[in-house]
């Protein structure tokens, strides 16, 4: 009977799933590859290859070699790239930092909540607070540099060239520290107490036990963080969007944004998939990279 029953349960398996394949092939697949196929061809439906990548790879707005290293702006995919080198090591090891300093404190679980609280902030309150952050008169850190007395850096840091970007990415950082700093404790809660117990018995610092012990052993946490961190970063979009509108001249613009722009200012949808089919293949590549190497490890 019961294996009766087991059959009739696999008999009906493909029906269960019927339901989300539809949705996923109406509202996933045919996008993607409805995205991909227009990044072909031209607006008057003129198949022209990679054109559209060539045309927009070869906008300032998407990379501004020509006054190199002169700043800014450098456009857009510098900016992510810059969003990264900055970004990724400060919320990692802040996230780190933060992990280990918690994980004997009592009462930390309500320290740490504090600190997630930027985690599940919606990143369009994000990006709003992030402007009133760095607002001149308003702004906490315009307030910070009044009373160490360095005036000249207290002014609206997103209403200028040369600091918005660096506003929008030092001022992130608070909403993803919260992500590696909940992955690392779990990665914490794993090691065992011995090793701890053995290295202070044969007299190692704490900082030798850090670095010989904490951190060789979270070394798939790192991974994780430095996977989904450089995904988040390049496919930012609300901050931006919220914070800066790109500006001032693009100054902070990035590819998420300036996919939106192509696609809803200037219509020009073609271009706005390219834009998009390239960001896609870059996340795939750090996302295979990143899986290939926990699997080597």
């Amino acid at each position: 009977m019961t294996r009766r029953k087991t059959i009739t349960s696999l008999k009906n398996f493909p029906l269960f799933f019927s339901p989300a394949i539809i949705l996923i092939v109406f509202f996933v697949a045919y996008p993607v590859l409805q995205t991909v196929y227009i990044s072909f061809f031209s607006p008057t439906e003129e198949f022209v290859g990679l054109g559209n990548y060539f045309d927009v790879l070869s906008r300032k707005e998407i990379l501004n070699v020509e006054g190199f290293p002169k700043w800014p702006p450098l456009g857009a995919l510098i900016h992510n790239l810059l969003w990264i080198l900055i970004h990724l090591p400060l919320s990692m090891f802040s996230g780190l930092v933060l992990a280990v300093i918690l994980r004997d404190v009592k009462g930390a679980s309500i320290v740490k909540s504090a600190i997630f609280l930027g985690m599940v902030t919606p990143l369009i309150v994000g990006g709003i607070i992030l402007r009133f952050t760095f607002e001149r008169g308003v702004g906490i850190v315009n307030a910070f540099f009044n009373v160490l007395g360095v005036e000249q850096l207290a002014r609206t840091w997103t209403a200028y060239p040369e600091t918005a970007l660096f506003a929008l990415i030092f001022g992130s950082v608070w909403l993803w520290t919260g992500f590696s700093m909940i992955i690392y404790s779990a990665g914490l809660a794993t090691i065992p107490k011995e090793y701890y117990e053995a290295a202070k018995i044969d007299g190692a610092t704490p900082f030798r036990t850090f670095f010989r012990i904490t951190f060789p052993l979270l070394k798939p946490m790192t991974i994780t963080v430095v996977t989904m961190t450089i995904l988040w970063e390049l496919k930012i979009f609300d901050i931006v969007f919220v914070a800066t509108r790109g500006g001032p001249g693009w100054a902070s613009t990035v590819l998420a944004y300036q996919m939106w722009l192509y696609a809803f200012r200037d219509l020009n949808f073609n271009n706005a998939a390219a834009v998009a089919t390239f960001l896609t293949f870059l996340t795939l590549f750090v996302t295979i990279g990143m899986i290939r190497y926990m699997v080597r490890r």
